[in-house]
């Protein structure tokens, strides 16, 4: 496990080579994006064939067949089904209490100008939930939930068949659950990878074309959703998941001191377990709280059953960062600008207003970041690679558009603006905007559309 002072940081940040494009899979989904563009659902079909378990001749999954894996889920496993229950309730109560944030409003910003806004849903909000290895079957519920208490008019969830032309079975469960509350407006289609994102963004025969697509997805999702981004709307581009957490002294002792550490690792192999391009990263206040995660990560390693992929990414991009003072350490934490940052600190409250830039924040050592993956009710696809610099994550948000409005009748503000704008109209050598704008000067005169 490498382990770095905070001193050393800077230059080991600027050392890291910085996540090239992969040109094979760029050229790759261009071909796809071309084919789809040209031929609708026959590319669909034939990258199918060739990516996926299965190439259903009709993609879009009957309604009734995810009632079907609910209730089957629901009789095999009633554990899970709770659970996803349990779920899906915080998720769909936080996102109505995010849609309540978004408000119209009108104001008169000078007498004669009343400006405001208003809300919008996007019509058509796409969601790709991954198959792979690990169906991630939670990403229905963080994406499904969110776009239709958004208001979406349709949402459109995604995901790869398998042998048997359908999704796997639990994402088809979670979708039914998803889409419970909100009847007639989830479709669900088996469509997976590059060739789903482009369907989507372009439109097929069978597929509807999307006003936004949402969710994350491999090298070949992401790749498609940054190339057609402009014809269709993104969330933004995901990369590979990680995580910094921020330790402070233990309470005391060396069994606090051992736990802690233990905290510490069981998390960052949470994070490390996904992938082996997972980034897993620390924050300590001493060598010896070095040593004692770098143990605890050994030692954890031995039992867990992901420890191939756990340690590949360790071994890649795993490290523990020795800070010499808050200061420090919230000066390194914010160039990480972590997709998910956890304070396991006493006095975490202390640290926030000190931290700028990361995805999801998880305050103090119960907040554990695996309640965030799946059933606090915050959404899980959230910004990596830094892009938590400029973005934040998947929210009601990202199924709305905040658009403006003008009302504009005689008094002395509106004048004053419609002077303004004649002159500043009149500097950019745009006479045409020049001279709209002069006509309505008193009142303006009915002209050949009144």
């Amino acid at each position: 496990m490498k382990i770095i002072t905070g001193a050393e940081f800077d230059g080991y940040w600027k050392n890291q080579a910085a996540a090239s494009r992969d040109e094979t899979v760029e050229a790759a989904v261009k071909e796809i994006i071309a084919a789809v563009r040209s031929e609708g659902d026959a590319a669909v079909r034939r990258y199918a064939a060739r990516f996926d378990k299965s190439a259903p001749a009709t993609p879009e999954i009957p309604a009734a067949a995810a009632k079907t894996a609910w209730e089957k889920l629901a009789a095999e496993d009633a554990k899970l089904a709770a659970a996803l229950e349990l779920a899906a309730g915080h998720i769909r109560l936080f996102s109505e209490k995010q849609k309540e944030q978004f408000a119209g409003f009108e104001y008169e910003i000078a007498p004669g100008l009343m400006t405001g806004q208003r809300i919008i849903p996007v019509q058509r909000a796409a969601v790709y939930a991954p198959g792979g290895r690990f169906p991630l079957i939670s990403s229905v519920l963080m994406g499904v939930i969110p776009a239709l208490c958004a208001g979406a008019g349709e949402v459109f969830l995604v995901s790869p068949p398998d042998e048997g032309g359908l999704p796997e079975r639990r994402i088809l469960a979670a979708a039914h659950l998803a889409g419970g509350g909100f009847p007639g407006r989830l479709r669900i289609f088996a469509i997976g990878g590059a060739q789903a994102v482009a369907a989507l963004a372009l439109g097929t025969e069978t597929v509807p074309r999307a006003d936004l697509i949402a969710g994350p997805g491999n090298r070949y999702v992401a790749a498609a959703k940054r190339l057609l981004y402009g014809e269709v709307g993104i969330d933004f581009v995901a990369g590979p998941t990680d995580v910094l957490i921020i330790c402070g002294p233990a309470a005391g002792g060396a069994d606090s001191s051992v736990q802690a550490a233990g905290f510490t690792a069981a998390d960052m192999l949470a994070q490390a377990e996904h992938d082996p391009d997972a980034r897993a990263r620390a924050l300590v206040p001493s060598r010896e709280r070095a040593e004692a995660v770098s143990a605890a990560l050994e030692q954890r390693l031995a039992l867990l059953p992901t420890a191939e992929t756990a340690r590949a990414s360790l071994e890649a991009g795993g490290l523990i960062i020795i800070y010499k003072d808050r200061d420090e350490a919230a000066r390194i934490a914010n160039a990480i600008a972590p997709e998910h940052l956890e304070l396991q600190t006493a006095d975490a409250e202390s640290w926030i207003p000190l931290l700028k830039n990361y995805g999801s924040l998880f305050i103090g050592t119960m907040a554990v970041e695996a309640l965030g993956d799946y059933s606090a009710g915050i959404n899980h696809t959230l910004p990596t690679a830094g892009s938590a610099r400029f973005t934040g994550g998947l929210s009601v948000r990202t199924f709305l558009k905040t658009v403006t409005t003008l009302r504009s009748s005689e008094g002395e503000g509106y004048e004053a603006a419609r002077a303004a704008a004649e002159i500043i109209a009149r500097a950019e050598g745009l006479a045409g905007h020049a001279e709209s704008a002069a006509l309505r000067k008193g009142g303006g005169q009915p002209g050949i559309c009144a």
